[in-house]
């Protein structure tokens, strides 16, 4: 089973022209979704609203396999998140969320499993941050870290950037992309900047460039991984779906602790990498059931 805690929010896709549209988000719920359709054994354990939004942010795990039974229902408005997509699909955030359900979170899921998986605004919005950092630490099996930075609603960088350090302490793989570290380290290569957080704690490094595609970044070795070329639509949930992938082809693999394979840790990436593109040639987060993806 593949924990899935943090936030699920509603995207409002704000296309150039000014038109928008309602859509399912958040990064945990899209990951755990993700999950879900690629046929992985998943439960999502962030909080969800007794509203409408709520109730069909609820429908859609479900929908997409995903169990919801653990996760917290609050009478809170959903949060929300503005994407404003550019004229090449790129979409930047601005999120509403003072009095809404995912800062709610406030108590760690009682779903066991055998790998957690946390991130987005779960290392940010409080109490949520604080549910996140403990459910991490107190984790016993494999865990993974999507740290997927949102510098503008960050109040306080050096808070922020202690807790991920924090939270890195007890995290076996981290994702993160080009941006998040130039957040974290700025001024470094992106590539130093991974080497880096080897010594952190975390024994694998995935760094995400977008069409510049990935690196697997150990101790032992690293190992660059291609996108895979597409006609873009937009990149909503790319970033999520990549590490839905690896999850999936990870736990596959058997062996939840053989972090030092490298050739099955680069594999797992290439799936993740096949996941992502297709996401981006859909509107919004719209993450492929395997048979989209292996044919």
């Amino acid at each position: 089973m593949i924990v899935v805690v943090g936030e699920a929010l509603i995207d409002l896709v704000i296309d150039p022209d000014g038109s928008v549209e309602a859509a399912a988000g958040g990064a945990p719920f899209n990951t755990a979704r993700g999950v879900g359709r690629l046929g992985g054994d998943v439960a999502f354990a962030g909080a969800l609203g007794t509203d409408r939004f709520g109730t069909m942010l609820a429908r859609r795990l479900a929908d997409d396999g995903v169990d919801t039974s653990t996760a917290p229902r609050v009478d809170l408005p959903t949060t929300l998140a503005a994407a404003e997509l550019d004229e090449h699909g790129a979409a930047s955030y601005r999120f509403y969320f003072a009095g809404t359900t995912a800062p709610a979170l406030d108590a760690p899921p009682t779903t066991t499993g055998d790998v957690l998986f946390a991130g987005g605004l779960g290392l940010v919005l409080e109490p949520m941050a604080d549910t996140v950092a403990a459910t991490v630490a107190g984790f016993d099996g494999m865990t993974m870290v999507d740290v997927n930075c949102r510098p503008h609603i960050i109040p306080d960088r050096q808070r922020y950037v202690d807790r991920v350090r924090d939270i890195l302490l007890h995290t076996d793989v981290v994702k993160v992309s080009d941006d998040d570290l130039d957040y974290l380290v700025p001024g470094a290569a992106p590539l130093d900047a991974a080497r880096g957080l080897l010594e952190r704690g975390p024994k694998v490094v995935l760094l995400t460039a977008g069409a510049d595609g990935a690196h697997v970044v150990t101790g032992s070795g690293e190992r660059r991984v291609p996108s895979m070329p597409v006609d873009v639509v937009d990149t909503v949930g790319a970033g999520d779906s990549f590490g839905a992938g690896f999850l999936v082809a990870w736990a596959d693999g058997g062996d939840l602790t053989a972090f030092d394979d490298l050739d099955r840790l680069a594999d797992a990436a290439a799936f993740g990498a096949r996941v992502a593109a297709i996401v981006c040639t859909r509107r919004g987060a719209d993450p492929p059931t395997r048979p989209e993806v292996v044919g």
